[in-house]
């Protein structure tokens, strides 16, 4: 019986990285798999997932409005898909998390969503919301915190290294951007003790 999963993590904990092995595994024994990511990504490899380690891999792009189960059914009517793999589940729609309920409970195809839990002020993204509550199966990721705890938080930071404590939920950035910690130390980061 196929089923949605859920990775999620904060900033590098190896979400991507993970997301690329698994292709690679899929791969090695002759399936096919679909994978997806982010449009909102428009940073160098723009339609492709790569992880910090160097591994990277062509992925379709999904916006707001893309319909992901009707173009993961179209491709799995030329060629049977083993698997679907999303990169930067966070930004995916309510709507679209349940597109890829539908994917593994109608059409028997695994989807496996890889993304943040929670924004820069703690705060779930809608994407990883609806994951966490219908999602099949849910597996975090560790990260580590400077002080090797578990970092469970992600940081934004402006260009001299100071939190970032407003703004929009969403402004993509990468380890120049967005620190990963503890909470301990993300409160201390953002003045909050």
């Amino acid at each position: 019986m196929a089923k949605l999963y859920f990775y999620y993590a904060s900033m590098n904990a190896g979400k991507s990285t993970t997301l690329l092995q698994a292709a690679f595994n899929y791969g090695e024994r002759g399936m096919q798999v679909m994978l997806w990511t982010a449009a909102i990504d428009d940073r160098p490899g723009f339609g492709a997932i790569s992880s910090r380690i160097g591994l990277a891999g062509d992925a379709s792009r999904f916006e707001s409005n893309t319909d992901i189960e009707s173009a993961v059914l179209a491709k799995h009517a030329e060629t049977p898909l083993a698997c679907v793999l999303i990169d930067e589940a966070q930004f995916l729609t309510k709507e679209q998390v349940w597109q890829a309920a539908s994917l593994a409970d109608k059409a028997g195809i695994p989807v496996v969503c890889y993304g943040l839990r929670t924004d820069f002020q703690g705060e779930l993204f809608p994407g990883s919301a609806a994951l966490l509550g219908i999602a099949d199966s849910l597996v975090e990721l560790k990260g580590v915190c400077d002080c090797g705890r578990k970092a469970t938080m992600n940081l934004r930071v402006d260009e001299t290294g100071k939190a970032v404590v407003d703004g929009a939920q969403t402004e993509i950035g990468g380890d120049d951007r967005y620190v990963a910690m503890c909470r301990k130390h993300f409160n201390e980061a953002r003045g909050l003790g």
